[in-house]
């Protein structure tokens, strides 16, 4: 994936800026993430805002970590506001396209001029703390920062009512946490960046619970007994209210083939519905029969877990109604989630990068599209676990083409992805036929294979990096609209 800039062609300041923003340090970028050492430091972070007149100390935030699932709470309680009348930021992070979809208000990204704007105010703020720490030894603030730093700046000199932020990495040391925040939530925990957050779902948790401010509520979607404990003794030493799954709140999900007849293929799929209640509350609190735009039972928790915060939000006196609830998340989008981008075939694209998210996917697959062939494209970064991804991905298909992002440096090969696949098949069936495995040197040429030996009702899924979903949705979307041109 690369660092899509704005087109600042004939703009002295844009094209500084720009060149500004591509010469910083984009850990998204790199083969290694040096999370616990100096280079994350949230003091960096601290100096750089302060030379910005602090913008993020007027914001009202709702801070949102998690192992999966933070992105999409984030979008869905970011829909909740702006349908209850509030003008809401929304910074969310990598981007798929464009670098300003990750700084949003009320649905609508950063214009592109804005954005070099706001990199320009920063430009100068950065240069200073750049020389300092060169003066140390140290380095100076990551694309990261800055970015976060123009969002905060962006989002105060827009008078937002509300800034939504999503957690890039960990929680503790991440550079969004410098916040005040309204809420936080914990989505989830579960095995990914264990190079960086530790090899144990403790130590993982401790670093996403980095984020529990003094008493400030903490919504907690953790399930696991182990991850759940550390939360808890957490938001218990700064004295954080917690609401906890299954204590606190809980909900239920009804599959679409369990409320309705199945659409044939390619007429789209189900919305799914959720009932959501809080029996402990006084008086307890129910909404039932909620309507999701966003597939499967992992997005049911993460609206839980989106009405949970709304709802304390609404206990700290904002207005939000259950109608804004029902519009918000009724309407709640994000792209590459479970999307389904093309009918006959059908297509789906999907950032599922680690073994939780890869599972969620899967599932979504047995319960919402009817048995048919399915053919998978699959890339991953060589830092994730794509071994045990690969191992739970070769029963479920017929075909997989398996190949590397070309625009990362971090693509594991696609030598390195079939040699594996080839001794999973055989461990795991002993047939050494199916799935049937492909190698293609870059996405679009599996792409373009996979359509190849479609039939109008197979299924083609693409899954297991957001760089790969980065690369060929764009190429979808280019197909998609020559298609439409051809019927007309």
């Amino acid at each position: 994936m690369t660092t899509d800039l704005p087109n600042a062609t004939g703009a002295d300041r844009g094209s500084s800026a720009s060149d500004f923003l591509l010469q910083r340090i984009n850990y998204e970028r790199t083969t290694s993430v040096p999370y616990q050492s100096g280079e994350f430091k949230l003091d960096r972070m601290r100096q750089l805002l302060s030379l910005l007149g602090d913008p993020h100390l007027g914001l009202k935030a709702i801070h949102i970590a998690g192992t999966k699932g933070k992105g999409s709470t984030a979008a869905m309680i970011a829909s909740v506001l702006v349908a209850a009348g509030y003008r809401t930021g929304l910074y969310t992070s990598p981007h798929l396209a464009r670098v300003e979809e990750r700084i949003v208000i009320d649905g609508r990204l950063c214009p592109s001029e804005k954005f070099l704007a706001l990199a320009a105010q920063v430009q100068p703020a950065v240069e200073q703390i750049d020389e300092e720490s060169a003066s140390q030894g140290a380095m100076g603030p990551t694309f990261f920062e800055v970015t976060t730093a123009m969002a905060f700046l962006y989002f105060a000199q827009e008078r937002v009512d509300a800034a939504v932020l999503e957690v890039g990495l960990g929680g503790r040391l991440d550079s969004t946490n410098v916040c005040q925040p309204e809420v936080c939530i914990i989505t989830s925990i579960s095995f990914d960046h264990v190079r960086q957050l530790g090899n144990t779902l403790a130590a993982i948790a401790g670093e996403k619970a980095g984020i529990i401010k003094p008493g400030v509520p903490i919504i907690s979607g953790v399930i696991a007994d182990e991850p759940r404990a550390v939360i808890a003794h957490r938001a218990a030493e700064v004295a954080a209210p917690l609401f906890q799954r299954g204590v606190d709140y809980d909900f239920e999900s009804l599959s679409p083939w369990e409320r309705v007849v199945a659409k044939p293929p390619g007429e789209g799929v189900h919305s799914s519905t959720l009932s959501y209640r809080e029996p402990a509350s006084s008086p307890s609190y129910h909404l039932d029969a909620v309507e999701l735009a966003l597939l499967g039972q992992h997005q049911a928790a993460n609206a839980a877990s989106a009405i949970a915060a709304i709802n304390r939000l609404r206990n700290r006196g904002w207005s939000i109604s259950d109608e804004a609830i029902r519009r918000g998340l009724a309407t709640a989008n994000i792209s590459a989630r479970i999307e389904q981008v093309q009918s006959s075939p059908t297509i789906i694209l999907d950032v599922a990068h680690n073994l939780a998210s890869i599972e969620a996917l899967l599932a979504v697959l047995r319960e919402q599209f009817k048995p048919r062939r399915r053919i998978g494209i699959f890339a991953s970064s060589k830092d994730k676990d794509y071994t045990g991804m690969l191992e739970r991905m070769l029963p479920a298909f017929d075909t997989i083409f398996l190949t590397q992002y070309i625009h990362n440096p971090r693509a594991a090969t696609t030598e390195s992805l079939l040699a594996i696949a080839l001794d999973l098949r055989q461990q795991n069936t002993g047939d050494s036929t199916r799935p049937k495995l492909h190698a293609a040197t870059r996405p679009e040429d599996a792409l373009r294979m996979a359509r190849l030996i479609a039939r109008p009702d197979d299924l083609i899924c693409i899954a297991g990096s957001f760089f790969l979903a980065a690369e060929l949705r764009p190429l979808l979307a280019i197909a998609n609209r020559a298609a439409r041109a051809d019927r007309q």
